[in-house]
């Protein structure tokens, strides 16, 4: 075994927990995954931000949103990510996916927040093979004929036209591994998939007649406008199995090299499913509930794979955050976090190997939607039983999980009010 172990941390895009068969999950055909979670450990309280953009910067710096967070695809240009970490520590790194970090905005929507984020040159990884790295105008389809940007220059149409984004992504983790395979690597591979639009993937019949929308110009619109999101919802289960290949793709790479054992593999989801699409578990129907601060916005699948030293088929009932997978890469690889380094995630590593470990009694959220979204921010915070926001509703999750029957102060039970008591404490600590 190497003497740092390499890291594979994967980030699926708009996949709420209820998608994925382990979970309970039966809309949709995940083998991939579900042998990962077989072999290894399934995690059923993992929670993390209802967008992309705040989850991302919590998963790569280990820290609450009020922290750091500048405003929606906006990440701060000073900001040290898990990427400088690695690199600095004698791994190799490489990002390979969605960034969409940097000036997120179109020209006439917001213009202060122009040229503002953190540039993916600056980001601390040796490699990157991206999507949306500079200009929102300039992001292009994220599926078929890609726009893509590679270590500082844009792939050619040659090499982008009648392929598939996630494939050109996982094709450079697969030679980036050949590459170092010798050396301990860390590889983040945020994916583009499940988000909309939801168009046809090449497992899909539709695929080799179909041309993106997201290609045009922006000729004045936001690129809301321009797809239009006319897209179909059929295409979501297309898309879910197709990032279950992509995964199985990789698993199959280290499998080839035999450095299975070398390699610790983390999945877990950005934030909940599209609200257009429904999957089902079993009779029950889950509506997603991306962009929502209920659990179908928050809850996501978490899976943890690393042959002969994850014991297998684990799960694990412990509560997780977002902020909490930066030190537990950090702890399983033997790197030590500055001193200085401001963190507010807890270590799970323990967890991994089957042992009791520091579990939290709470999850904290600072949820700021950002920009466009012109929404305020909301801060709740979550137990096992109980979900208390910072303007006074509580919420006993045992009953009330999708949050129909808010518990007001003048409301409280013996039971509640102690809880209350208990949580509020905490919100006067996050500044």
């Amino acid at each position: 075994m190497n003497k740092k172990p390499n890291i594979i941390l994967i980030l699926s895009d708009d996949l709420g927990y209820e998608v994925i068969g382990s979970n309970g999950g039966t809309s949709y055909k995940t083998p991939i995954l579900d042998q990962l979670a077989k072999t290894g450990i399934r995690f059923e309280n993992a929670h993390v931000q209802p967008l992309c953009t705040p989850t991302r910067i919590q998963l790569m710096t280990g820290k609450y949103n009020f922290r750091n967070y500048l405003g929606f695809g906006l990440m701060h240009p000073e900001e040290k990510t898990f990427g400088h970490m690695f690199s600095e520590n004698g791994y190799k790194t490489l990002i390979s996916g969605k960034w969409q970090l940097y000036s997120y905005n179109p020209p006439d929507q917001m213009p202060e927040e122009r040229n503002k984020g953190q540039k993916i040159e600056d980001a601390g990884f040796d490699e990157f093979c991206v999507w949306h790295a500079h200009q929102t105008e300039e992001k292009g389809s994220r599926y078929k004929d890609p726009i893509i940007y590679e270590n500082g220059s844009y792939l050619s149409k040659k090499i982008t036209e009648g392929n598939y984004g996630e494939d050109i992504f996982c094709n450079y983790i697969l030679d980036f591994i050949d590459r170092n395979s010798e050396d301990p690597f860390f590889v983040y591979f945020p994916m583009t998939l499940t988000h909309r639009p939801l168009e046809p993937t090449p497992d899909s019949e539709e695929f080799a007649s179909f041309e993106p929308p997201s290609n045009k110009t922006l000729g004045g619109k936001t690129w809301d406008e321009l797809e239009g999101w006319d897209d179909d919802n059929k295409y979501y289960k297309d898309m879910v199995e197709y990032h279950d290949q992509v995964v199985g793709r990789i698993v199959d790479k280290l499998d080839e090299l035999s450095i299975r054992e070398d390699t610790l593999i983390i999945y877990l989801g950005d934030n909940g499913s599209p609200i257009e699409v429904s999957s089902f578990m079993g009779d029950i129907e889950i509506p997603g509930g991306k962009g929502k601060t209920i659990d179908t916005g928050t809850h996501v699948p978490l899976i943890c794979n690393w042959k002969n030293k994850i014991p297998s088929s684990l799960v694990n009932s412990d509560l997780v955050d977002s902020s909490d997978f930066l030190p537990t890469i950090f702890e399983a690889a033997g790197i030590d976090i500055p001193k200085d380094y401001i963190i507010d995630g807890r270590s799970f590593y323990p967890q991994l190997l089957g042992e009791k470990g520091n579990s939290r009694d709470w999850v904290f959220f600072h949820f700021d939607p950002g920009g466009r979204n012109a929404k305020p921010i909301q801060r709740f915070l979550r137990t096992h039983d109980w979900k208390l926001y910072e303007d006074g509703r509580m919420f006993d999750m045992k009953t009330d999980n999708n949050e129909q029957n808010p518990i007001l102060p003048e409301d409280d039970n013996d039971k509640s009010k102690k809880n209350r008591q208990s949580l509020e404490k905490i919100f006067g600590q996050m500044k």
